[in-house]
């Protein structure tokens, strides 16, 4: 084989696997996920849930722009923060999501498993409205914009597991979303995280 032909076949081997590096290998750059209640990330990353797509790998990146509610994710899209990757998060399946059992006004601690620490702003808890429509993608006219959960960190690092107790609110009944958002202080993104809970 004359020596031309054996660089081009070398560099095709290479590229072949670099190819296959790169579509195979689920990349970890890591930030975080909800864990209660426990995410629509982090049920795919656990096989709870199946045909999640590629967030059963990436249940820690589901990040876009931060500024919710005034800006961030487009409507319809707040579960993936945007991402096309991860547009599984935001079909509500028929309602089929696990869902964790609440009672308003009851305490309950929130939690995230965080991958890689950023310089916090805060953690803020959103919840469905009572009469919101839990067949249509989560937007923010389902949602009561006021968190009814505020975790201000002012530029400190997290530890990697954190909890935030805080109380459930009333006056819901049924099927319902909590849209967790982690706001970091020295970037421009968000992490949105959604989890289906019942009443």
């Amino acid at each position: 084989m004359p020596r031309q032909r054996k660089l081009s076949m070398a560099g095709i081997a290479v590229g072949a696997f670099a190819l296959t590096v790169c579509t195979s290998v689920p990349l970890a750059y890591g930030h975080g996920y909800a864990t209660g209640p426990v995410s629509r990330a982090k049920n795919c990353q656990d096989g709870v849930v199946t045909n999640c797509g590629q967030i059963q790998w990436e249940p820690q990146s589901v990040e876009g722009p931060k500024g919710f509610p005034q800006s961030g994710p487009a409507d319809g899209k707040l579960c993936s923060a945007g991402l096309g990757q991860f547009a599984e998060l935001d079909d509500q399946r028929g309602g089929t999501w696990p869902a964790t059992q609440l009672q308003g006004g009851q305490g309950f601690t929130f939690s995230w498993h965080l991958t890689a620490a950023h310089s916090t702003t805060d953690f803020k808890y959103y919840m469905t409205k009572q009469g919101w429509d839990p067949t249509q993608p989560l937007t923010r006219s389902a949602l009561d914009l006021t968190p009814f959960l505020t975790v201000a960190m002012n530029g400190a690092r997290p530890p990697s597991d954190v909890s935030h107790p805080g109380t459930i609110p009333s006056g819901r009944s049924g099927r319902h979303m909590v849209l967790a958002v982690w706001t970091i202080a020295d970037t421009a993104n968000a992490f949105y995280q959604c989890s289906d809970v019942n009443f």
